[in-house]
């Protein structure tokens, strides 16, 4: 994995850091435009902090509570005959493990039965059911079982029937969740008919999927489907499930791109940890192939600094790539591909994935995908230019 490829050069980072919490050490890139040698470079450790003394001033970077620099440990290393623009270094750091950092942000990780909840539209906050209360709450089969069904019986599918909630009960997919319709749905959502084409568009003889897509009618953001009458299907990137306590106001909506790279992150290592998989296929709904995920690793520690920004007095937090929030946040690195892209390099892996059936598939709205994939491109283009690509992949972070 340590075969690089260089990207033409573009307007990246001016600083960036990524801190291992598993390996107790970092890399530090700092640009020439920043810094011309090693010796332009003095780094210090504060209080949870980083400071990087540089001929533009000094760079504060926020650490998360527990990380620590190794006062002393900064020293320069080789970047490669392809970093010539680039300063690297390496550095050591001690962790004290937090219990609240690790915690997961995903509501299908949060529901619990008996509990009262209120749901919102995530776009606007609109709220969108009344307050519910599970007495069930189930997951469902993983995302990719009914592919493996032949391998099992040799006779009809005995799992066709589709899998429904009862009315107080709330069943959880990788990426949705299904609950009955009650009241308030008339006031709050709208449904359209969508057509879906088939998988194979050269077979006549199957028609159009046809799907009613679920939509905010304050907003018209399309939240999930419906899948029967009485069900809704509800994508968790697009709303929002709080506690129900007392009276209290929702908090406001955090920004879109934010919200929904922390969403797919938590998921993407919650699935991770349970299947102990690391590759994922983010699909439409009609299940197609949009982009291919490779999990790297999950106990990163990410900054990336725009050059134009550093020498600038005001602190700058570590927290996620491209993310307006000042807490420092732990980031997954990913490679990526997208699978529309027509290079020769990139159609060998996708068919790769492809015949040999690696990807658990993640299912979003093709909107939603294109979100995503947009989120990604951004974090890879914030990249220091040495760290955007690995091999025939790109390179990217998203932060939890």
């Amino acid at each position: 994995m340590s075969d690089l490829k260089m990207p033409a050069k573009t307007h990246g980072a001016g600083v960036f850091l990524e801190l291992r919490k598993r390996l107790q050490s970092g890399l530090l890139i700092v640009g020439k435009d920043v810094a011309k040698s090693p010796a332009d470079v003095v780094v210090t450790g504060g209080d949870c902090s980083l400071h990087i003394l540089t001929p533009r001033g000094e760079l504060s970077l926020k650490l998360p509570a527990g990380v620590t620099f190794e006062q002393g440990s900064c020293l320069p290393t080789p970047a490669g005959e392809s970093c010539g623009d680039e300063l690297h270094f390496r550095l050591r750091i001690s962790v004290t493990r937090s219990t609240d950092e690790d915690a997961s942000n995903s509501v299908i990780e949060t529901l619990r039965a008996k509990e009262t909840y209120c749901f919102y539209c995530q776009s606007c906050m609109t709220r969108l059911l009344e307050d519910r209360v599970f007495k069930r709450v189930l997951p469902l089969p993983n995302g990719n079982w009914n592919a493996i069904v032949d391998d099992w019986c040799c006779h009809p599918d005995p799992f066709a029937r589709k899998l429904l909630p009862r009315a107080e009960d709330c069943l959880l997919g990788d990426t949705f969740l299904l609950l009955a319709r009650d009241s308030s749905c008339e006031q709050t959502l709208t449904e359209e008919v969508s057509p879906v084409a088939s998988e194979d568009g050269q077979d006549s003889k199957k028609t159009c999927r046809r799907l009613k897509l679920v939509s905010c009618r304050s907003c018209s953001s399309v939240l999930g489907e419906a899948v029967a009458p009485e069900t809704l299907k509800l994508y968790i990137t697009q709303v929002v499930v709080e506690p129900a306590v007392g009276d209290r106001e929702p908090e406001a909506s955090l920004n879109r791109s934010l919200f929904l790279e922390r969403t797919v992150a938590a998921r993407l290592l919650s699935i991770s940890n349970s299947m102990s998989t690391f590759h994922f296929s983010v699909q439409t709904p009609d299940g197609k192939a949009f982009l291919l995920l490779w999990l790297l690793n999950s106990d990163s520690i990410t900054a990336s600094v725009p050059e134009r920004c550093v020498g600038v007095e005001s602190s700058i937090s570590s927290s996620a790539l491209h993310s307006p929030s000042p807490r420092a946040a732990r980031a997954l690195k990913l490679l990526y591909t997208v699978c529309s892209d027509t290079s020769a390099q990139q159609r060998e892996i996708v068919s790769s994935w492809e015949v040999n059936a690696i990807g658990h598939p993640v299912v979003l709205p093709l909107t939603v995908c294109e979100e995503l994939l947009q989120v990604i491109d951004d974090s890879n283009s914030s990249l220091a230019a040495s760290m955007r690509c690995m091999r025939s992949y790109k390179v990217a972070y998203l932060s939890l």
